[in-house]
């Protein structure tokens, strides 16, 4: 997802992922042969067409024997006339007068009767010589086969198809380096669906398999309590529900976030912190986050009691808020996801009120300047080196009102509620690659 699509690489190969210097040039393309490249390659044609050809003339052959075979059994019914045409002669030679007239005719139709046996056995000449020809090419056939397979035989089959998953595996670990990174561009939205009210969320789980994409669904910021889950995005689409879970409390804002199985949400009019497991239909833990503003004290220019914004990225869970202490700026906790306790604390600079919206991305909190038309993410604040950045990325707000923008790590995408739409952006990273193996 933080692909640049205006790469085009050879027919047959894919963009797995890209990444821009600062002024916005390409400058890391990974690519990969699609899966099953090889079997089109160029002498496992050759050989399969031989293989065809040998398999046709074997037919051909066949064929032919089958026509020689009934040739053969014509030939021994004429034998049988020809015995009894010497019988006939012997008879006429006894018996000269009497018989001449009638016998002589009746050779007459022996003779007609055998006249056809000359174009057979020429064909079968033929036919001979042609079983000649074939058992020939067909010699010839074998030992260019045998040459094509002398000279790949090196690598046997086993031998390439392992080295294939070996070069895979490798690539698989390079991919695994560029999971994070600083963000460069936002493109898109995509819209995906067109519902509920102006303001709300919805979500996949960033720990869930490749297989597992499950979509939940909260409509609205305050007097409500019912999630909706899809099977899939395609379900979410089409609206085909398959379960709805009724929450014990009702949330407060549209800040929330699923993370390994569990939603984790504001509780209304408190600045407690709920963890809801979906499987067992419970509340795991609830934990009150310290000196947090809630219920429209510190919420995002919006309002909607987005106070406290809950969000997962590559390096776990977060709670994005504000406190008297740090004088209504926001403040960055990370949170155990078991406990809800806190990991550690970063306070910026940056007013809660004066934010638009906000995400996580590699444990860098990226701020928008606004959550209505001509909005960009702004300012940016890094946990690794407690330091912040006044940036410049625009993004489209196509609907003129953004609720909800939040990052997932899994899909390299931002989820957005945009004025009764939800979208997807896409983002582009800014790699830098440390690899101690560049075998």
């Amino acid at each position: 997802s933080d692909t640049i699509l205006l790469i085009k690489p050879k027919e047959g190969w894919q963009v797995y992922s890209s990444a821009q210097d600062t002024e916005g040039r390409c400058i890391c393309t990974v690519v990969a042969p699609e899966q099953n490249l090889c079997s089109r390659d160029a002498k496992e044609g050759q050989l399969r067409q031989l293989l065809e050809k040998v398999q046709n003339m074997s037919q051909s052959i066949e064929v032919l024997n089958l026509r020689t075979q009934r040739d053969f059994q014509y030939i021994m019914r004429m034998e049988g006339q020809f015995k009894e045409l010497r019988s006939k002669f012997r008879q006429i030679e006894t018996n000269k007068k009497t018989q001449v007239n009638r016998n002589f005719q009746e050779l007459k139709g022996k003779m007609d009767a055998l006249q056809p046996l000359i174009p057979v056995l020429e064909q079968y000449k033929t036919d001979a010589q042609l079983i000649s020809q074939f058992k020939q090419e067909i010699r010839n056939l074998s030992m260019v086969l045998t040459a094509i397979q002398e000279e790949i035989g090196t690598y046997d089959y086993e031998e390439l198809q392992q080295r294939v998953l070996n070069l895979e595996s490798r690539l698989r670990n390079c991919m695994s380096k560029l999971t994070c990174g600083k963000l460069m561009k936002i493109t898109g939205p995509v819209t995906v669906k067109t519902s509920g009210t102006r303001f709300g969320a919805w979500m996949t789980d960033p720990q869930a398999s490749p297989r597992n994409n499950r979509v939940w669904y909260m409509d609205s910021y305050t007097n409500n309590k019912i999630v909706k889950e899809y099977k899939s995005i395609a379900d979410f689409v089409s609206g085909a529900e398959s379960l709805t879970y009724n929450l014990p409390f009702k949330w407060a804002g549209t800040d929330h976030v699923v993370y390994n199985g569990s939603l984790y949400y504001n509780k209304v009019q408190s600045n407690i912190v709920v963890c809801y497991r979906f499987e067992t239909g419970r509340v795991v833990t609830q934990r009150a986050l310290e000196n947090a503003g809630f219920h429209n004290v510190y919420p995002y220019t919006w309002g909607g009691y987005s106070d406290i914004d809950l969000m997962a990225d590559e390096l776990g869970l977060w709670a994005v808020y504000a406190t008297n202490q740090n004088a209504g700026n926001i403040v960055i906790s990370q949170l155990n996801p078991d406990t809800l306790q806190v990991l550690g604390t970063w306070n910026t600079e940056y007013s809660k009120r004066n934010a638009g919206e906000s995400f996580m991305i590699c444990g860098t909190l990226y701020i928008t300047n606004s959550h209505l038309t001509g909005a960009k993410v702004y300012y940016s604040y890094s946990t690794k080196t407690s330091s912040y950045e006044y940036t410049d990325i625009p993004f489209h707000n196509q609907y003129f009102h953004m609720s909800m923008l939040d990052y997932n790590a899994r899909d390299r995408a931002l989820y957005g509620w945009n004025n009764g739409h939800q979208v997807l952006f896409n983002v582009t990273l800014f790699h830098i690659i440390n690899t101690e193996d560049d075998s």
